[in-house]
C-alpha cells in the first residue's frame, strides 16, 4: 500500500514545498498554466509508454517519433491544408512509426530496446531528411490554439490530456486489450499458450503509444509555432521516469494510468521548481536520472520481499 501512495504522496510534498519556497511564482495562476502545458505532451507520451511498459516492452524512438509527426502535420498547414487535417497527419504518422516498432519486435523477434534504438536513429534521420534541417514557420495563427488556448478556463491541452487518460485507463481496465497487455508482460509465454495473440496485442500497444506520441508532436508545435526537426530529443528519458516513478515495473505487467500522471507531474513540478528557484538545467538532468534510480530501486527492493 505504502509502494503506491509513495508517487502520490511525493507529489503532495513537492507542491507544498514549492509553495513556500516560492509562494509569489509558483502559485500564480500564469504559473501553474504553464506547468500544464508543459507537462501535457510529456504526459501523452508517458501514457502511451505505460502501455508499453506494461506488456513488458519499451519504446526509445518516442521523442524522434514526437518531431516527425509535428513536422509533417505543420507541414500540411503550411501547405494550404486544413489545420484539422494537419493534425491528423500528425497523429497517423505517430501511428505508424508505432506500428513499424511493433511488428519488428513481434514478428522478427527482436528486444525492444534494440528495435525503438534504431528505429531512433532511422526516424530522426529521415525527419532531418525531410526538412532538410530547417523548421517549418508558415503555420497558420489559429493552429496555437491546441497549444496555448483555454476553454472554460482551463488550458485546452488538459481537456485533451484528460480524455486521452480517461480513454487509456479503460482499454486498460475495462477491455480485452488491456487484460491481454497485463498477462503479456506478466509472463509471454503463458499468454501465448493460453491462446492470446501475443503478436497482435503487442502491436497495437506500441501504435497507440505511436499515435499518442504523434498527438504530444502536434501539441508540441502549436505550443512553439513551428514544426521543428530536433524536436523531442531527451523525451524519451522523461516518459519512461514518468511511468516507474509512477508505479510501473520496466519487467512489466505492471503500471496505472493514475500512477504514470503523477510520476508525469512530478517530473514537471521538479523542473518548474528548479527553474524558479535558479537551479541549473544540467542539474535537473541529473536530478531526473537519480529519481529513476531511486524509483526502480524501490520496485526491486519490494518484489524481492515479495519472493
Amino acid at each position: 500500500m505504502l509502494q503506491r501512495l509513495l508517487p502520490f504522496l511525493t507529489l503532495i510534498v513537492l507542491f507544498v514545498g514549492l509553495s513556500i519556497a516560492s509562494p509569489d511564482h509558483f502559485l500564480s495562476q500564469t504559473n501553474l498554466s504553464s506547468v500544464v502545458r508543459q507537462t501535457a505532451v510529456i504526459n501523452l507520451m508517458a501514457l502511451g509508454m505505460t502501455l508499453v511498459i506494461i506488456s513488458g516492452g519499451i519504446d526509445l524512438s518516442v521523442g524522434s517519433i514526437l518531431a516527425m509527426g509535428g513536422l509533417l502535420g505543420t507541414k500540411m498547414m503550411a501547405k494550404g491544408y486544413p489545420i484539422g487535417f494537419g493534425i491528423f497527419i500528425g497523429i497517423l504518422t505517430g501511428s505508424a512509426c508505432g506500428f513499424v516498432n511493433g511488428i519488428l519486435t513481434t514478428r522478427l523477434r527482436i528486444n525492444p530496446f534494440i528495435v525503438t534504438l534504431g528505429t531512433l536513429g532511422i526516424i530522426r534521420g529521415v525527419t532531418l531528411i525531410i526538412s532538410n534541417g530547417l523548421p517549418v514557420h508558415e503555420i497558420p495563427p489559429a493552429f496555437s490554439y491546441l497549444g496555448e488556448g483555454t476553454l472554460l478556463g482551463v488550458p485546452f491541452v488538459l481537456w485533451v490530456l484528460v480524455f486521452c487518460a480517461v480513454a487509456v485507463h479503460i482499454i486498460l481496465e475495462h477491455t480485452r486489450l488491456g487484460r491481454y497487455t497485463f498477462s503479456i508482460g506478466s509472463n509471454t509465454d503463458a499468454a501465448y499458450y493460453a491462446g492470446i495473440p501475443v503478436a497482435f496485442h503487442t502491436t497495437a500497444v506500441y501504435v497507440i503509444c505511436g499515435m499518442l506520441t504523434g498527438l504530444g508532436g502536434m501539441i508540441e508545435a502549436s505550443r512553439l509555432m513551428t514544426g521543428q526537426p530536433t524536436a523531442g530529443q531527451g523525451y524519451e528519458l522523461q516518459a519512461i521516469a514518468a511511468v516507474v516513478i509512477g508505479g510501473g515495473s520496466l519487467r512489466g505487467g505492471e503500471g496505472s494510468v493514475v500512477g504514470t500522471l503523477i510520476g508525469a507531474f512530478i517530473m514537471g513540478l521538479l523542473s518548474n521548481g528548479s527553474d524558479l528557484l535558479g537551479i541549473s538545467p544540467y542539474v535537473q538532468q541529473a536530478i531526473i536520472g537519480a529519481v529513476i534510480i531511486i524509483a526502480v530501486s524501490f520496485d526491486e527492493l519490494r518484489k524481492r520481499k515479495i519472493t
